[in-house]
């Protein structure tokens, strides 16, 4: 896990280092520059998991120097392809999934990303054909921008990287459309800087004589298989590759843990873990029982109580950290700088969670991320109501569990199911005939229209709005610490295997996500197997903005530059907003969260486009 960069052509040996440290954070291990003639440079910052000795080190060349990898990520089942590679005559001289990564490439070339079960941004230049190979994981877990400027060609695994090449860094012709629609920018090419592109998932491209080419090469849509009509049997197979997900995940040579909030993803997870250590010693990292959990004392957002349920359950020690916005807001404008993009709540939590991790000696985390938008949650379940075709006991089941699901939690607001289930037909009835249900890249796709309703919108969700924003967020999160976030639930087995899947399969009896409950229930404490309601990891932002951050909010909307700031809309309107919840006069979460949303593109603003010397 690392940062990458490169330029065509290459690039003076000074500038481009001061533009690789700006990375220094995804990659503290160490660095590694290469000048290939005038052709190219490429750099590496190095996050140390796998073969920690020297060997592994990047820039990577082979054998010949034909071939050059610069690579941020992780390929999980580098082992069995390094065993079919020494079987077809390669030598290997570390035990690095960098340099299996690199061979594979060599003998299979494009196709060799269909082999990876991993997540990874990656270049690799071909100085014979003068060309360079570019290819970005599945569903989005590593980041990879570019940008031509003046004919170079730059790539990166962060905007900051690219910022010094620019003229100017100025925001993106789109950005009042990117901040109005913070779900759906992930998955375009469009980024918040103007001149920056994103390199898009699921996809490979070749450079060549100043031209990108750019092609797909996965598409879950292609990979359905076939499933039994027997749930049953959708629990003993989705076991046993959840199982699997896991320990290959568990590979590693640094101490590894779990960010828990004792909800059903992350607790499921870190049971697989306790399993696998003790059923299959031959894949575990020895030390793996390091569990993280980010408290929020004396609020209805904290789950310390479910956290310690499970980590009781394996026999481990949990380190519990309370979250004091005050310890790290003093730090705000660094941390939106490194961040780099806009989001509906404050980065602070997560990247406190993540701190902690990495100041405990833990490098890796396997987290629960992904299941939420795989199988279900909160209002998706909503989806399933235009599959029941009006059957009384299915619609009663599915507002039965969105319902208990949303507990008494004061993130959501509460309505009786009646008013519930009217107030979705009327809008799915609206949608359908104004034909705006389900927009999707694929929606032409011949796979996508055999999906149920509930399958269509789960689908959406996890390849093109909530989750690729979740995921650009997870590894900011994480690698701003220099913490790598390993995901089972987002390996590409269990996406195809749980896609083909029917909704009656992904909940039902007043349960979400009963698949992973049926599947786990012999591994997990049963209070927490069975647990309905849902908070979810945000943060208690009413009560920060009454409490310990009620100056700096007030004080933040009474500046002049907020006033000013051409990237706000409505200034005055939103002071007014944020003053009066500061003031105790509304209290609701929805509308707190929604003044945070309007004004971050100030903190943004303050933080890069004003920043000083930035292109330097």
């Amino acid at each position: 896990m690392c940062g990458i960069l490169g330029t065509i052509p290459s690039t003076d040996n000074s500038k481009f280092k001061k533009a690789l440290d700006t990375l220094y954070h995804r990659g503290p291990d160490g660095y590694g520059v290469k000048n290939l003639g005038d052709s190219i440079t490429l750099g590496h910052r190095r996050l140390s998991i796998v073969d920690l000795s020297s060997k592994g080190r990047q820039p990577m060349s082979d054998i010949t120097s034909r071939y050059t990898l610069t690579y941020n990520g992780e390929i999980y089942n580098f082992i069995e392809i390094r065993k079919e590679l020494i079987k077809k005559g390669y030598s290997f001289f570390s035990q690095s999934d960098t340099e299996v990564l690199l061979y594979s490439y060599i003998e299979w070339g494009a196709n060799c990303v269909k082999k990876f079960n991993g997540m990874w941004a990656f270049a690799i230049w071909d100085s014979l054909k003068a060309e360079l190979f570019l290819s970005r994981d599945r569903f989005g877990k590593k980041p990879l921008f570019y940008a031509v400027v003046n004919g170079k060609f730059i790539f990166a695994s962060e905007m900051k990287a690219i910022y010094p090449f620019l003229p100017s860094v100025r925001p993106s012709k789109d950005f009042n459309w990117m901040k109005n629609n913070i779900f759906l920018y992930e998955s375009t090419d469009k980024c918040l800087i103007d001149g920056i592109k994103r390199f898009p998932f699921a996809h490979n491209g070749i450079y060549k004589d100043g031209k990108l080419s750019i092609f797909r090469y996965w598409n879950t849509l292609d990979n359905l298989v076939d499933v039994s009509n027997d749930y049953d049997d959708h629990v003993v197979r989705f076991n046993e590759i959840f199982i699997d997900a896991c320990k290959i995940r568990m590979r590693s040579d640094v101490p590894i843990g779990t960010a828990l909030s004792g909800g059903l993803d992350s607790s499921a997870t870190i049971s697989a873990m306790a399993h696998i250590a003790e059923k299959h010693t031959d894949y575990a990292s020895k030390d793996w029982q390091h569990a993280f959990v980010a408290a929020f004392p004396g609020t209805p957002l904290d789950e310390s109580y479910y956290a310690k349920v499970v980590a009781d359950n394996i026999d481990i020690e949990a380190k519990y950290i309370d979250i004091n916005p005050l310890k790290y807001w003093e730090n705000l404008e660094d941390y939106f700088y490194k961040f780099e993009e806009l989001y509906i709540t404050s980065p602070i939590p997560m990247l406190m969670l993540y701190s902690n991790v990495k100041k405990s000696g833990v490098t890796v985390t396997l987290d629960g991320h992904g299941a939420d938008e795989l199988f279900s949650g909160y209002g998706q379940l909503l989806e399933a109501l235009w599959d029941s075709k009006f059957s009384y006991s299915k619609t009663i089941d599915i507002l039965n569990t969105h319902i208990e699901t949303l507990g008494d939690n004061v993130q959501f607001s509460r309505s009786n199911k009646l008013s519930t289930y009217l107030k979705y037909m009327t809008k799915k009835i609206i949608k359908d005939l104004l034909g705006k249900t389900h927009i999707s890249k694929d929606y032409n796709h011949v796979n996508f229209k055999k999906l149920d309703n509930f399958s269509q919108h789960l689908y959406v969700i996890f390849h093109e709005t909530i989750l690729p924003t979740l995921l650009r967020n997870y590894d900011r999160y994480s690698m701003i610490n220099g913490v790598e976030i390993r995901m089972p639930f987002m390996d590409h087995r269990i996406v195809t295997y749980v896609n083909s899947l029917p909704y009656t399969s992904k909940f039902g009896n007043g349960y979400t996500k009963i698949l992973i409950r049926d599947a786990m229930s012999k591994n997990m404490p049963q209070e927490i197997t069975w647990r309905k309601s849902k908070i979810g990891f945000n943060t208690p932002i009413v009560d920060w903005m009454q409490k310990d951050l009620k100056e700096w909010f007030s004080d933040t909307v009474h500046d002049k530059s907020f006033i000013n700031c051409q990237l706000v809309d409505n200034p005055n309107k939103l002071k007014k907003s944020i003053m009066r919840i500061v003031n105790k006069k509304e209290n609701s979460y929805i509308e707190a969260r929604k003044c945070w949303t309007l004004l971050t593109p100030y903190i943004w603003e303050k933080s890069i486009i004003n920043r000083p010397n930035i292109t330097k």
